[in-house]
Order: structure tokens, then C-alpha cells, then sequence
């Protein structure tokens, strides 16, 4: 049998609905910041490369923002520091507020939003440091937010770690569900312990600055 040279989203468009959800992002508190629903899950395209998934990631919208929810199985409580620059983990967001198909390189409508995920000294919990980075090869550049605009939580649960970041509209230039349903989507879910994860294609492309290479996001509701 011949060896797979290329994955298999390579040879299709992905188009995941994201559903809108009311009262999100929650005031600050103990609580989950977004707890999204099961119906804003993006599908899981791993199987078709005969791979198993091991993040779960979620997207739901309403005015105000985008709200991400990172779920990765297999790392939980045991987890001890991997004694990295990186840190425990990682989560890298690509967005396109004009779903734009027919360029290679970003405009000022793509962002890219990083975030780094750490032990506590006591290994008890996770700390996170979320920021927008420029897109390599850009031909203009998406204003760069504030990173104390953007709502994070992490949290180290017994068999997994969560990571739910909400990105407020004004964070995301030509956001206006208003008058586009459409965003082009790609996510990287990034650990130590395992290989990335991404919905599409991976870094053996220019995923982080082609933005014909993400996927589309519908905004529903």
C-alpha cells in the first residue's frame, strides 16, 4: 500500500456551526467562565487520518465575542512540569473576521491569538498567558489588543485540563455578526506529552499565516 503523502482535510473545506449563546462570558468567579453547551462542539476530523483526538474544543458566539473552550483528556492532576519554555501546554487561535478564500497571505481581518498554559508551583492548578501575535508574510497587520481585554480561565481537573478564553468583539477587527455569519477558523492544541492537534491541516503547511488554509466558522442563532 502506497504511503498517505498529504492528510485527508487536505482535500476538503471544513465548515463547523457555531451556535449563539446567551450570558457568556460569566462575571468573574470560581465557576466556568463559558461552559458552553455540547452543540457548539467542532467536529473531530482526526479519525479520518486514522488517529484519535485527544482535545475537545468548542466555539459559541453572541455580540459581544467569541468564546473558545479547550478540553484535553489524559493530563490532569498527575501532571508534573515539564521544565520547557513552552510550558505544560498550548493553545494557538487563528480567526479571519471575513472568512477571505482566495488569498495566501492575512489581511488586517486575520488574528492570531496565543496562549501559554503553566503549573503552579504546587502542581495543583494552571495559570495562563494569553496574546495576540502579528501573522507572519501579513500584507496588513489586525490592530494588536491589549491582552487584559481578553477573559481567560484555566483549570486542572483530575484526568484533563481545561482552557476557556472569551475574545470580546472590540478584540476582533470587522467582527459584526450583523453583517457577516462567516469566520475563517484553525486552532493548534499543543502538549508535551503528545502530538498537536489541529481541526484541518497542520504545520506541515503554512497554517499560521496562509488563511485560505483554515476552515469556516457559520455563526448560528
Amino acid at each position: 500500500m502506497s504511503a498517505v503523502l498529504l492528510p485527508q482535510a487536505f482535500w476538503f473545506r471544513v465548515a463547523a456551526s457555531s451556535p449563539r449563546v446567551g450570558g457568556v462570558p460569566r462575571p468573574d468567579g470560581s465557576g466556568p467562565l463559558l461552559d458552553l453547551p455540547a452543540a457548539c462542539a467542532i467536529p473531530d476530523l482526526a479519525a479520518l487520518d486514522g488517529r484519535e483526538s485527544w482535545a475537545h474544543v468548542r466555539v459559541g458566539w453572541n455580540p459581544e465575542g467569541l468564546g473558545i473552550a479547550v478540553e484535553a483528556e489524559g493530563t490532569g492532576a498527575a501532571a508534573r512540569a515539564p521544565g520547557r519554555p513552552e510550558g505544560l501546554a498550548a493553545v494557538s487561535l487563528w480567526i479571519d473576521t471575513r472568512d477571505t478564500r482566495n488569498v495566501a497571505r492575512a489581511t488586517r481581518y486575520c488574528h492570531h491569538v496565543h496562549a501559554r498554559l503553566s503549573l503552579s508551583r504546587d502542581g495543583k492548578s494552571l495559570a495562563a498567558e494569553v496574546e495576540q501575535r502579528p501573522i507572519p508574510r501579513a500584507t496588513a497587520d489586525a490592530p494588536i489588543a491589549d491582552p487584559s481585554r481578553f477573559r481567560h480561565r484555566a483549570e486542572l481537573r483530575k484526568k484533563s485540563w481545561r482552557f476557556e478564553l472569551f475574545l470580546p468583539a472590540a478584540t476582533l477587527h470587522g467582527f459584526d455578526p450583523d453583517v457577516n455569519r462567516r469566520l475563517g477558523f484553525a486552532y493548534q492544541v499543543s502538549d508535551f506529552t503528545r502530538d498537536d492537534q489541529y481541526l484541518g491541516v497542520g504545520r506541515d503547511f503554512p497554517l499560521g499565516e496562509n488563511p485560505g488554509l483554515w476552515s469556516t466558522l457559520e455563526l448560528k442563532g
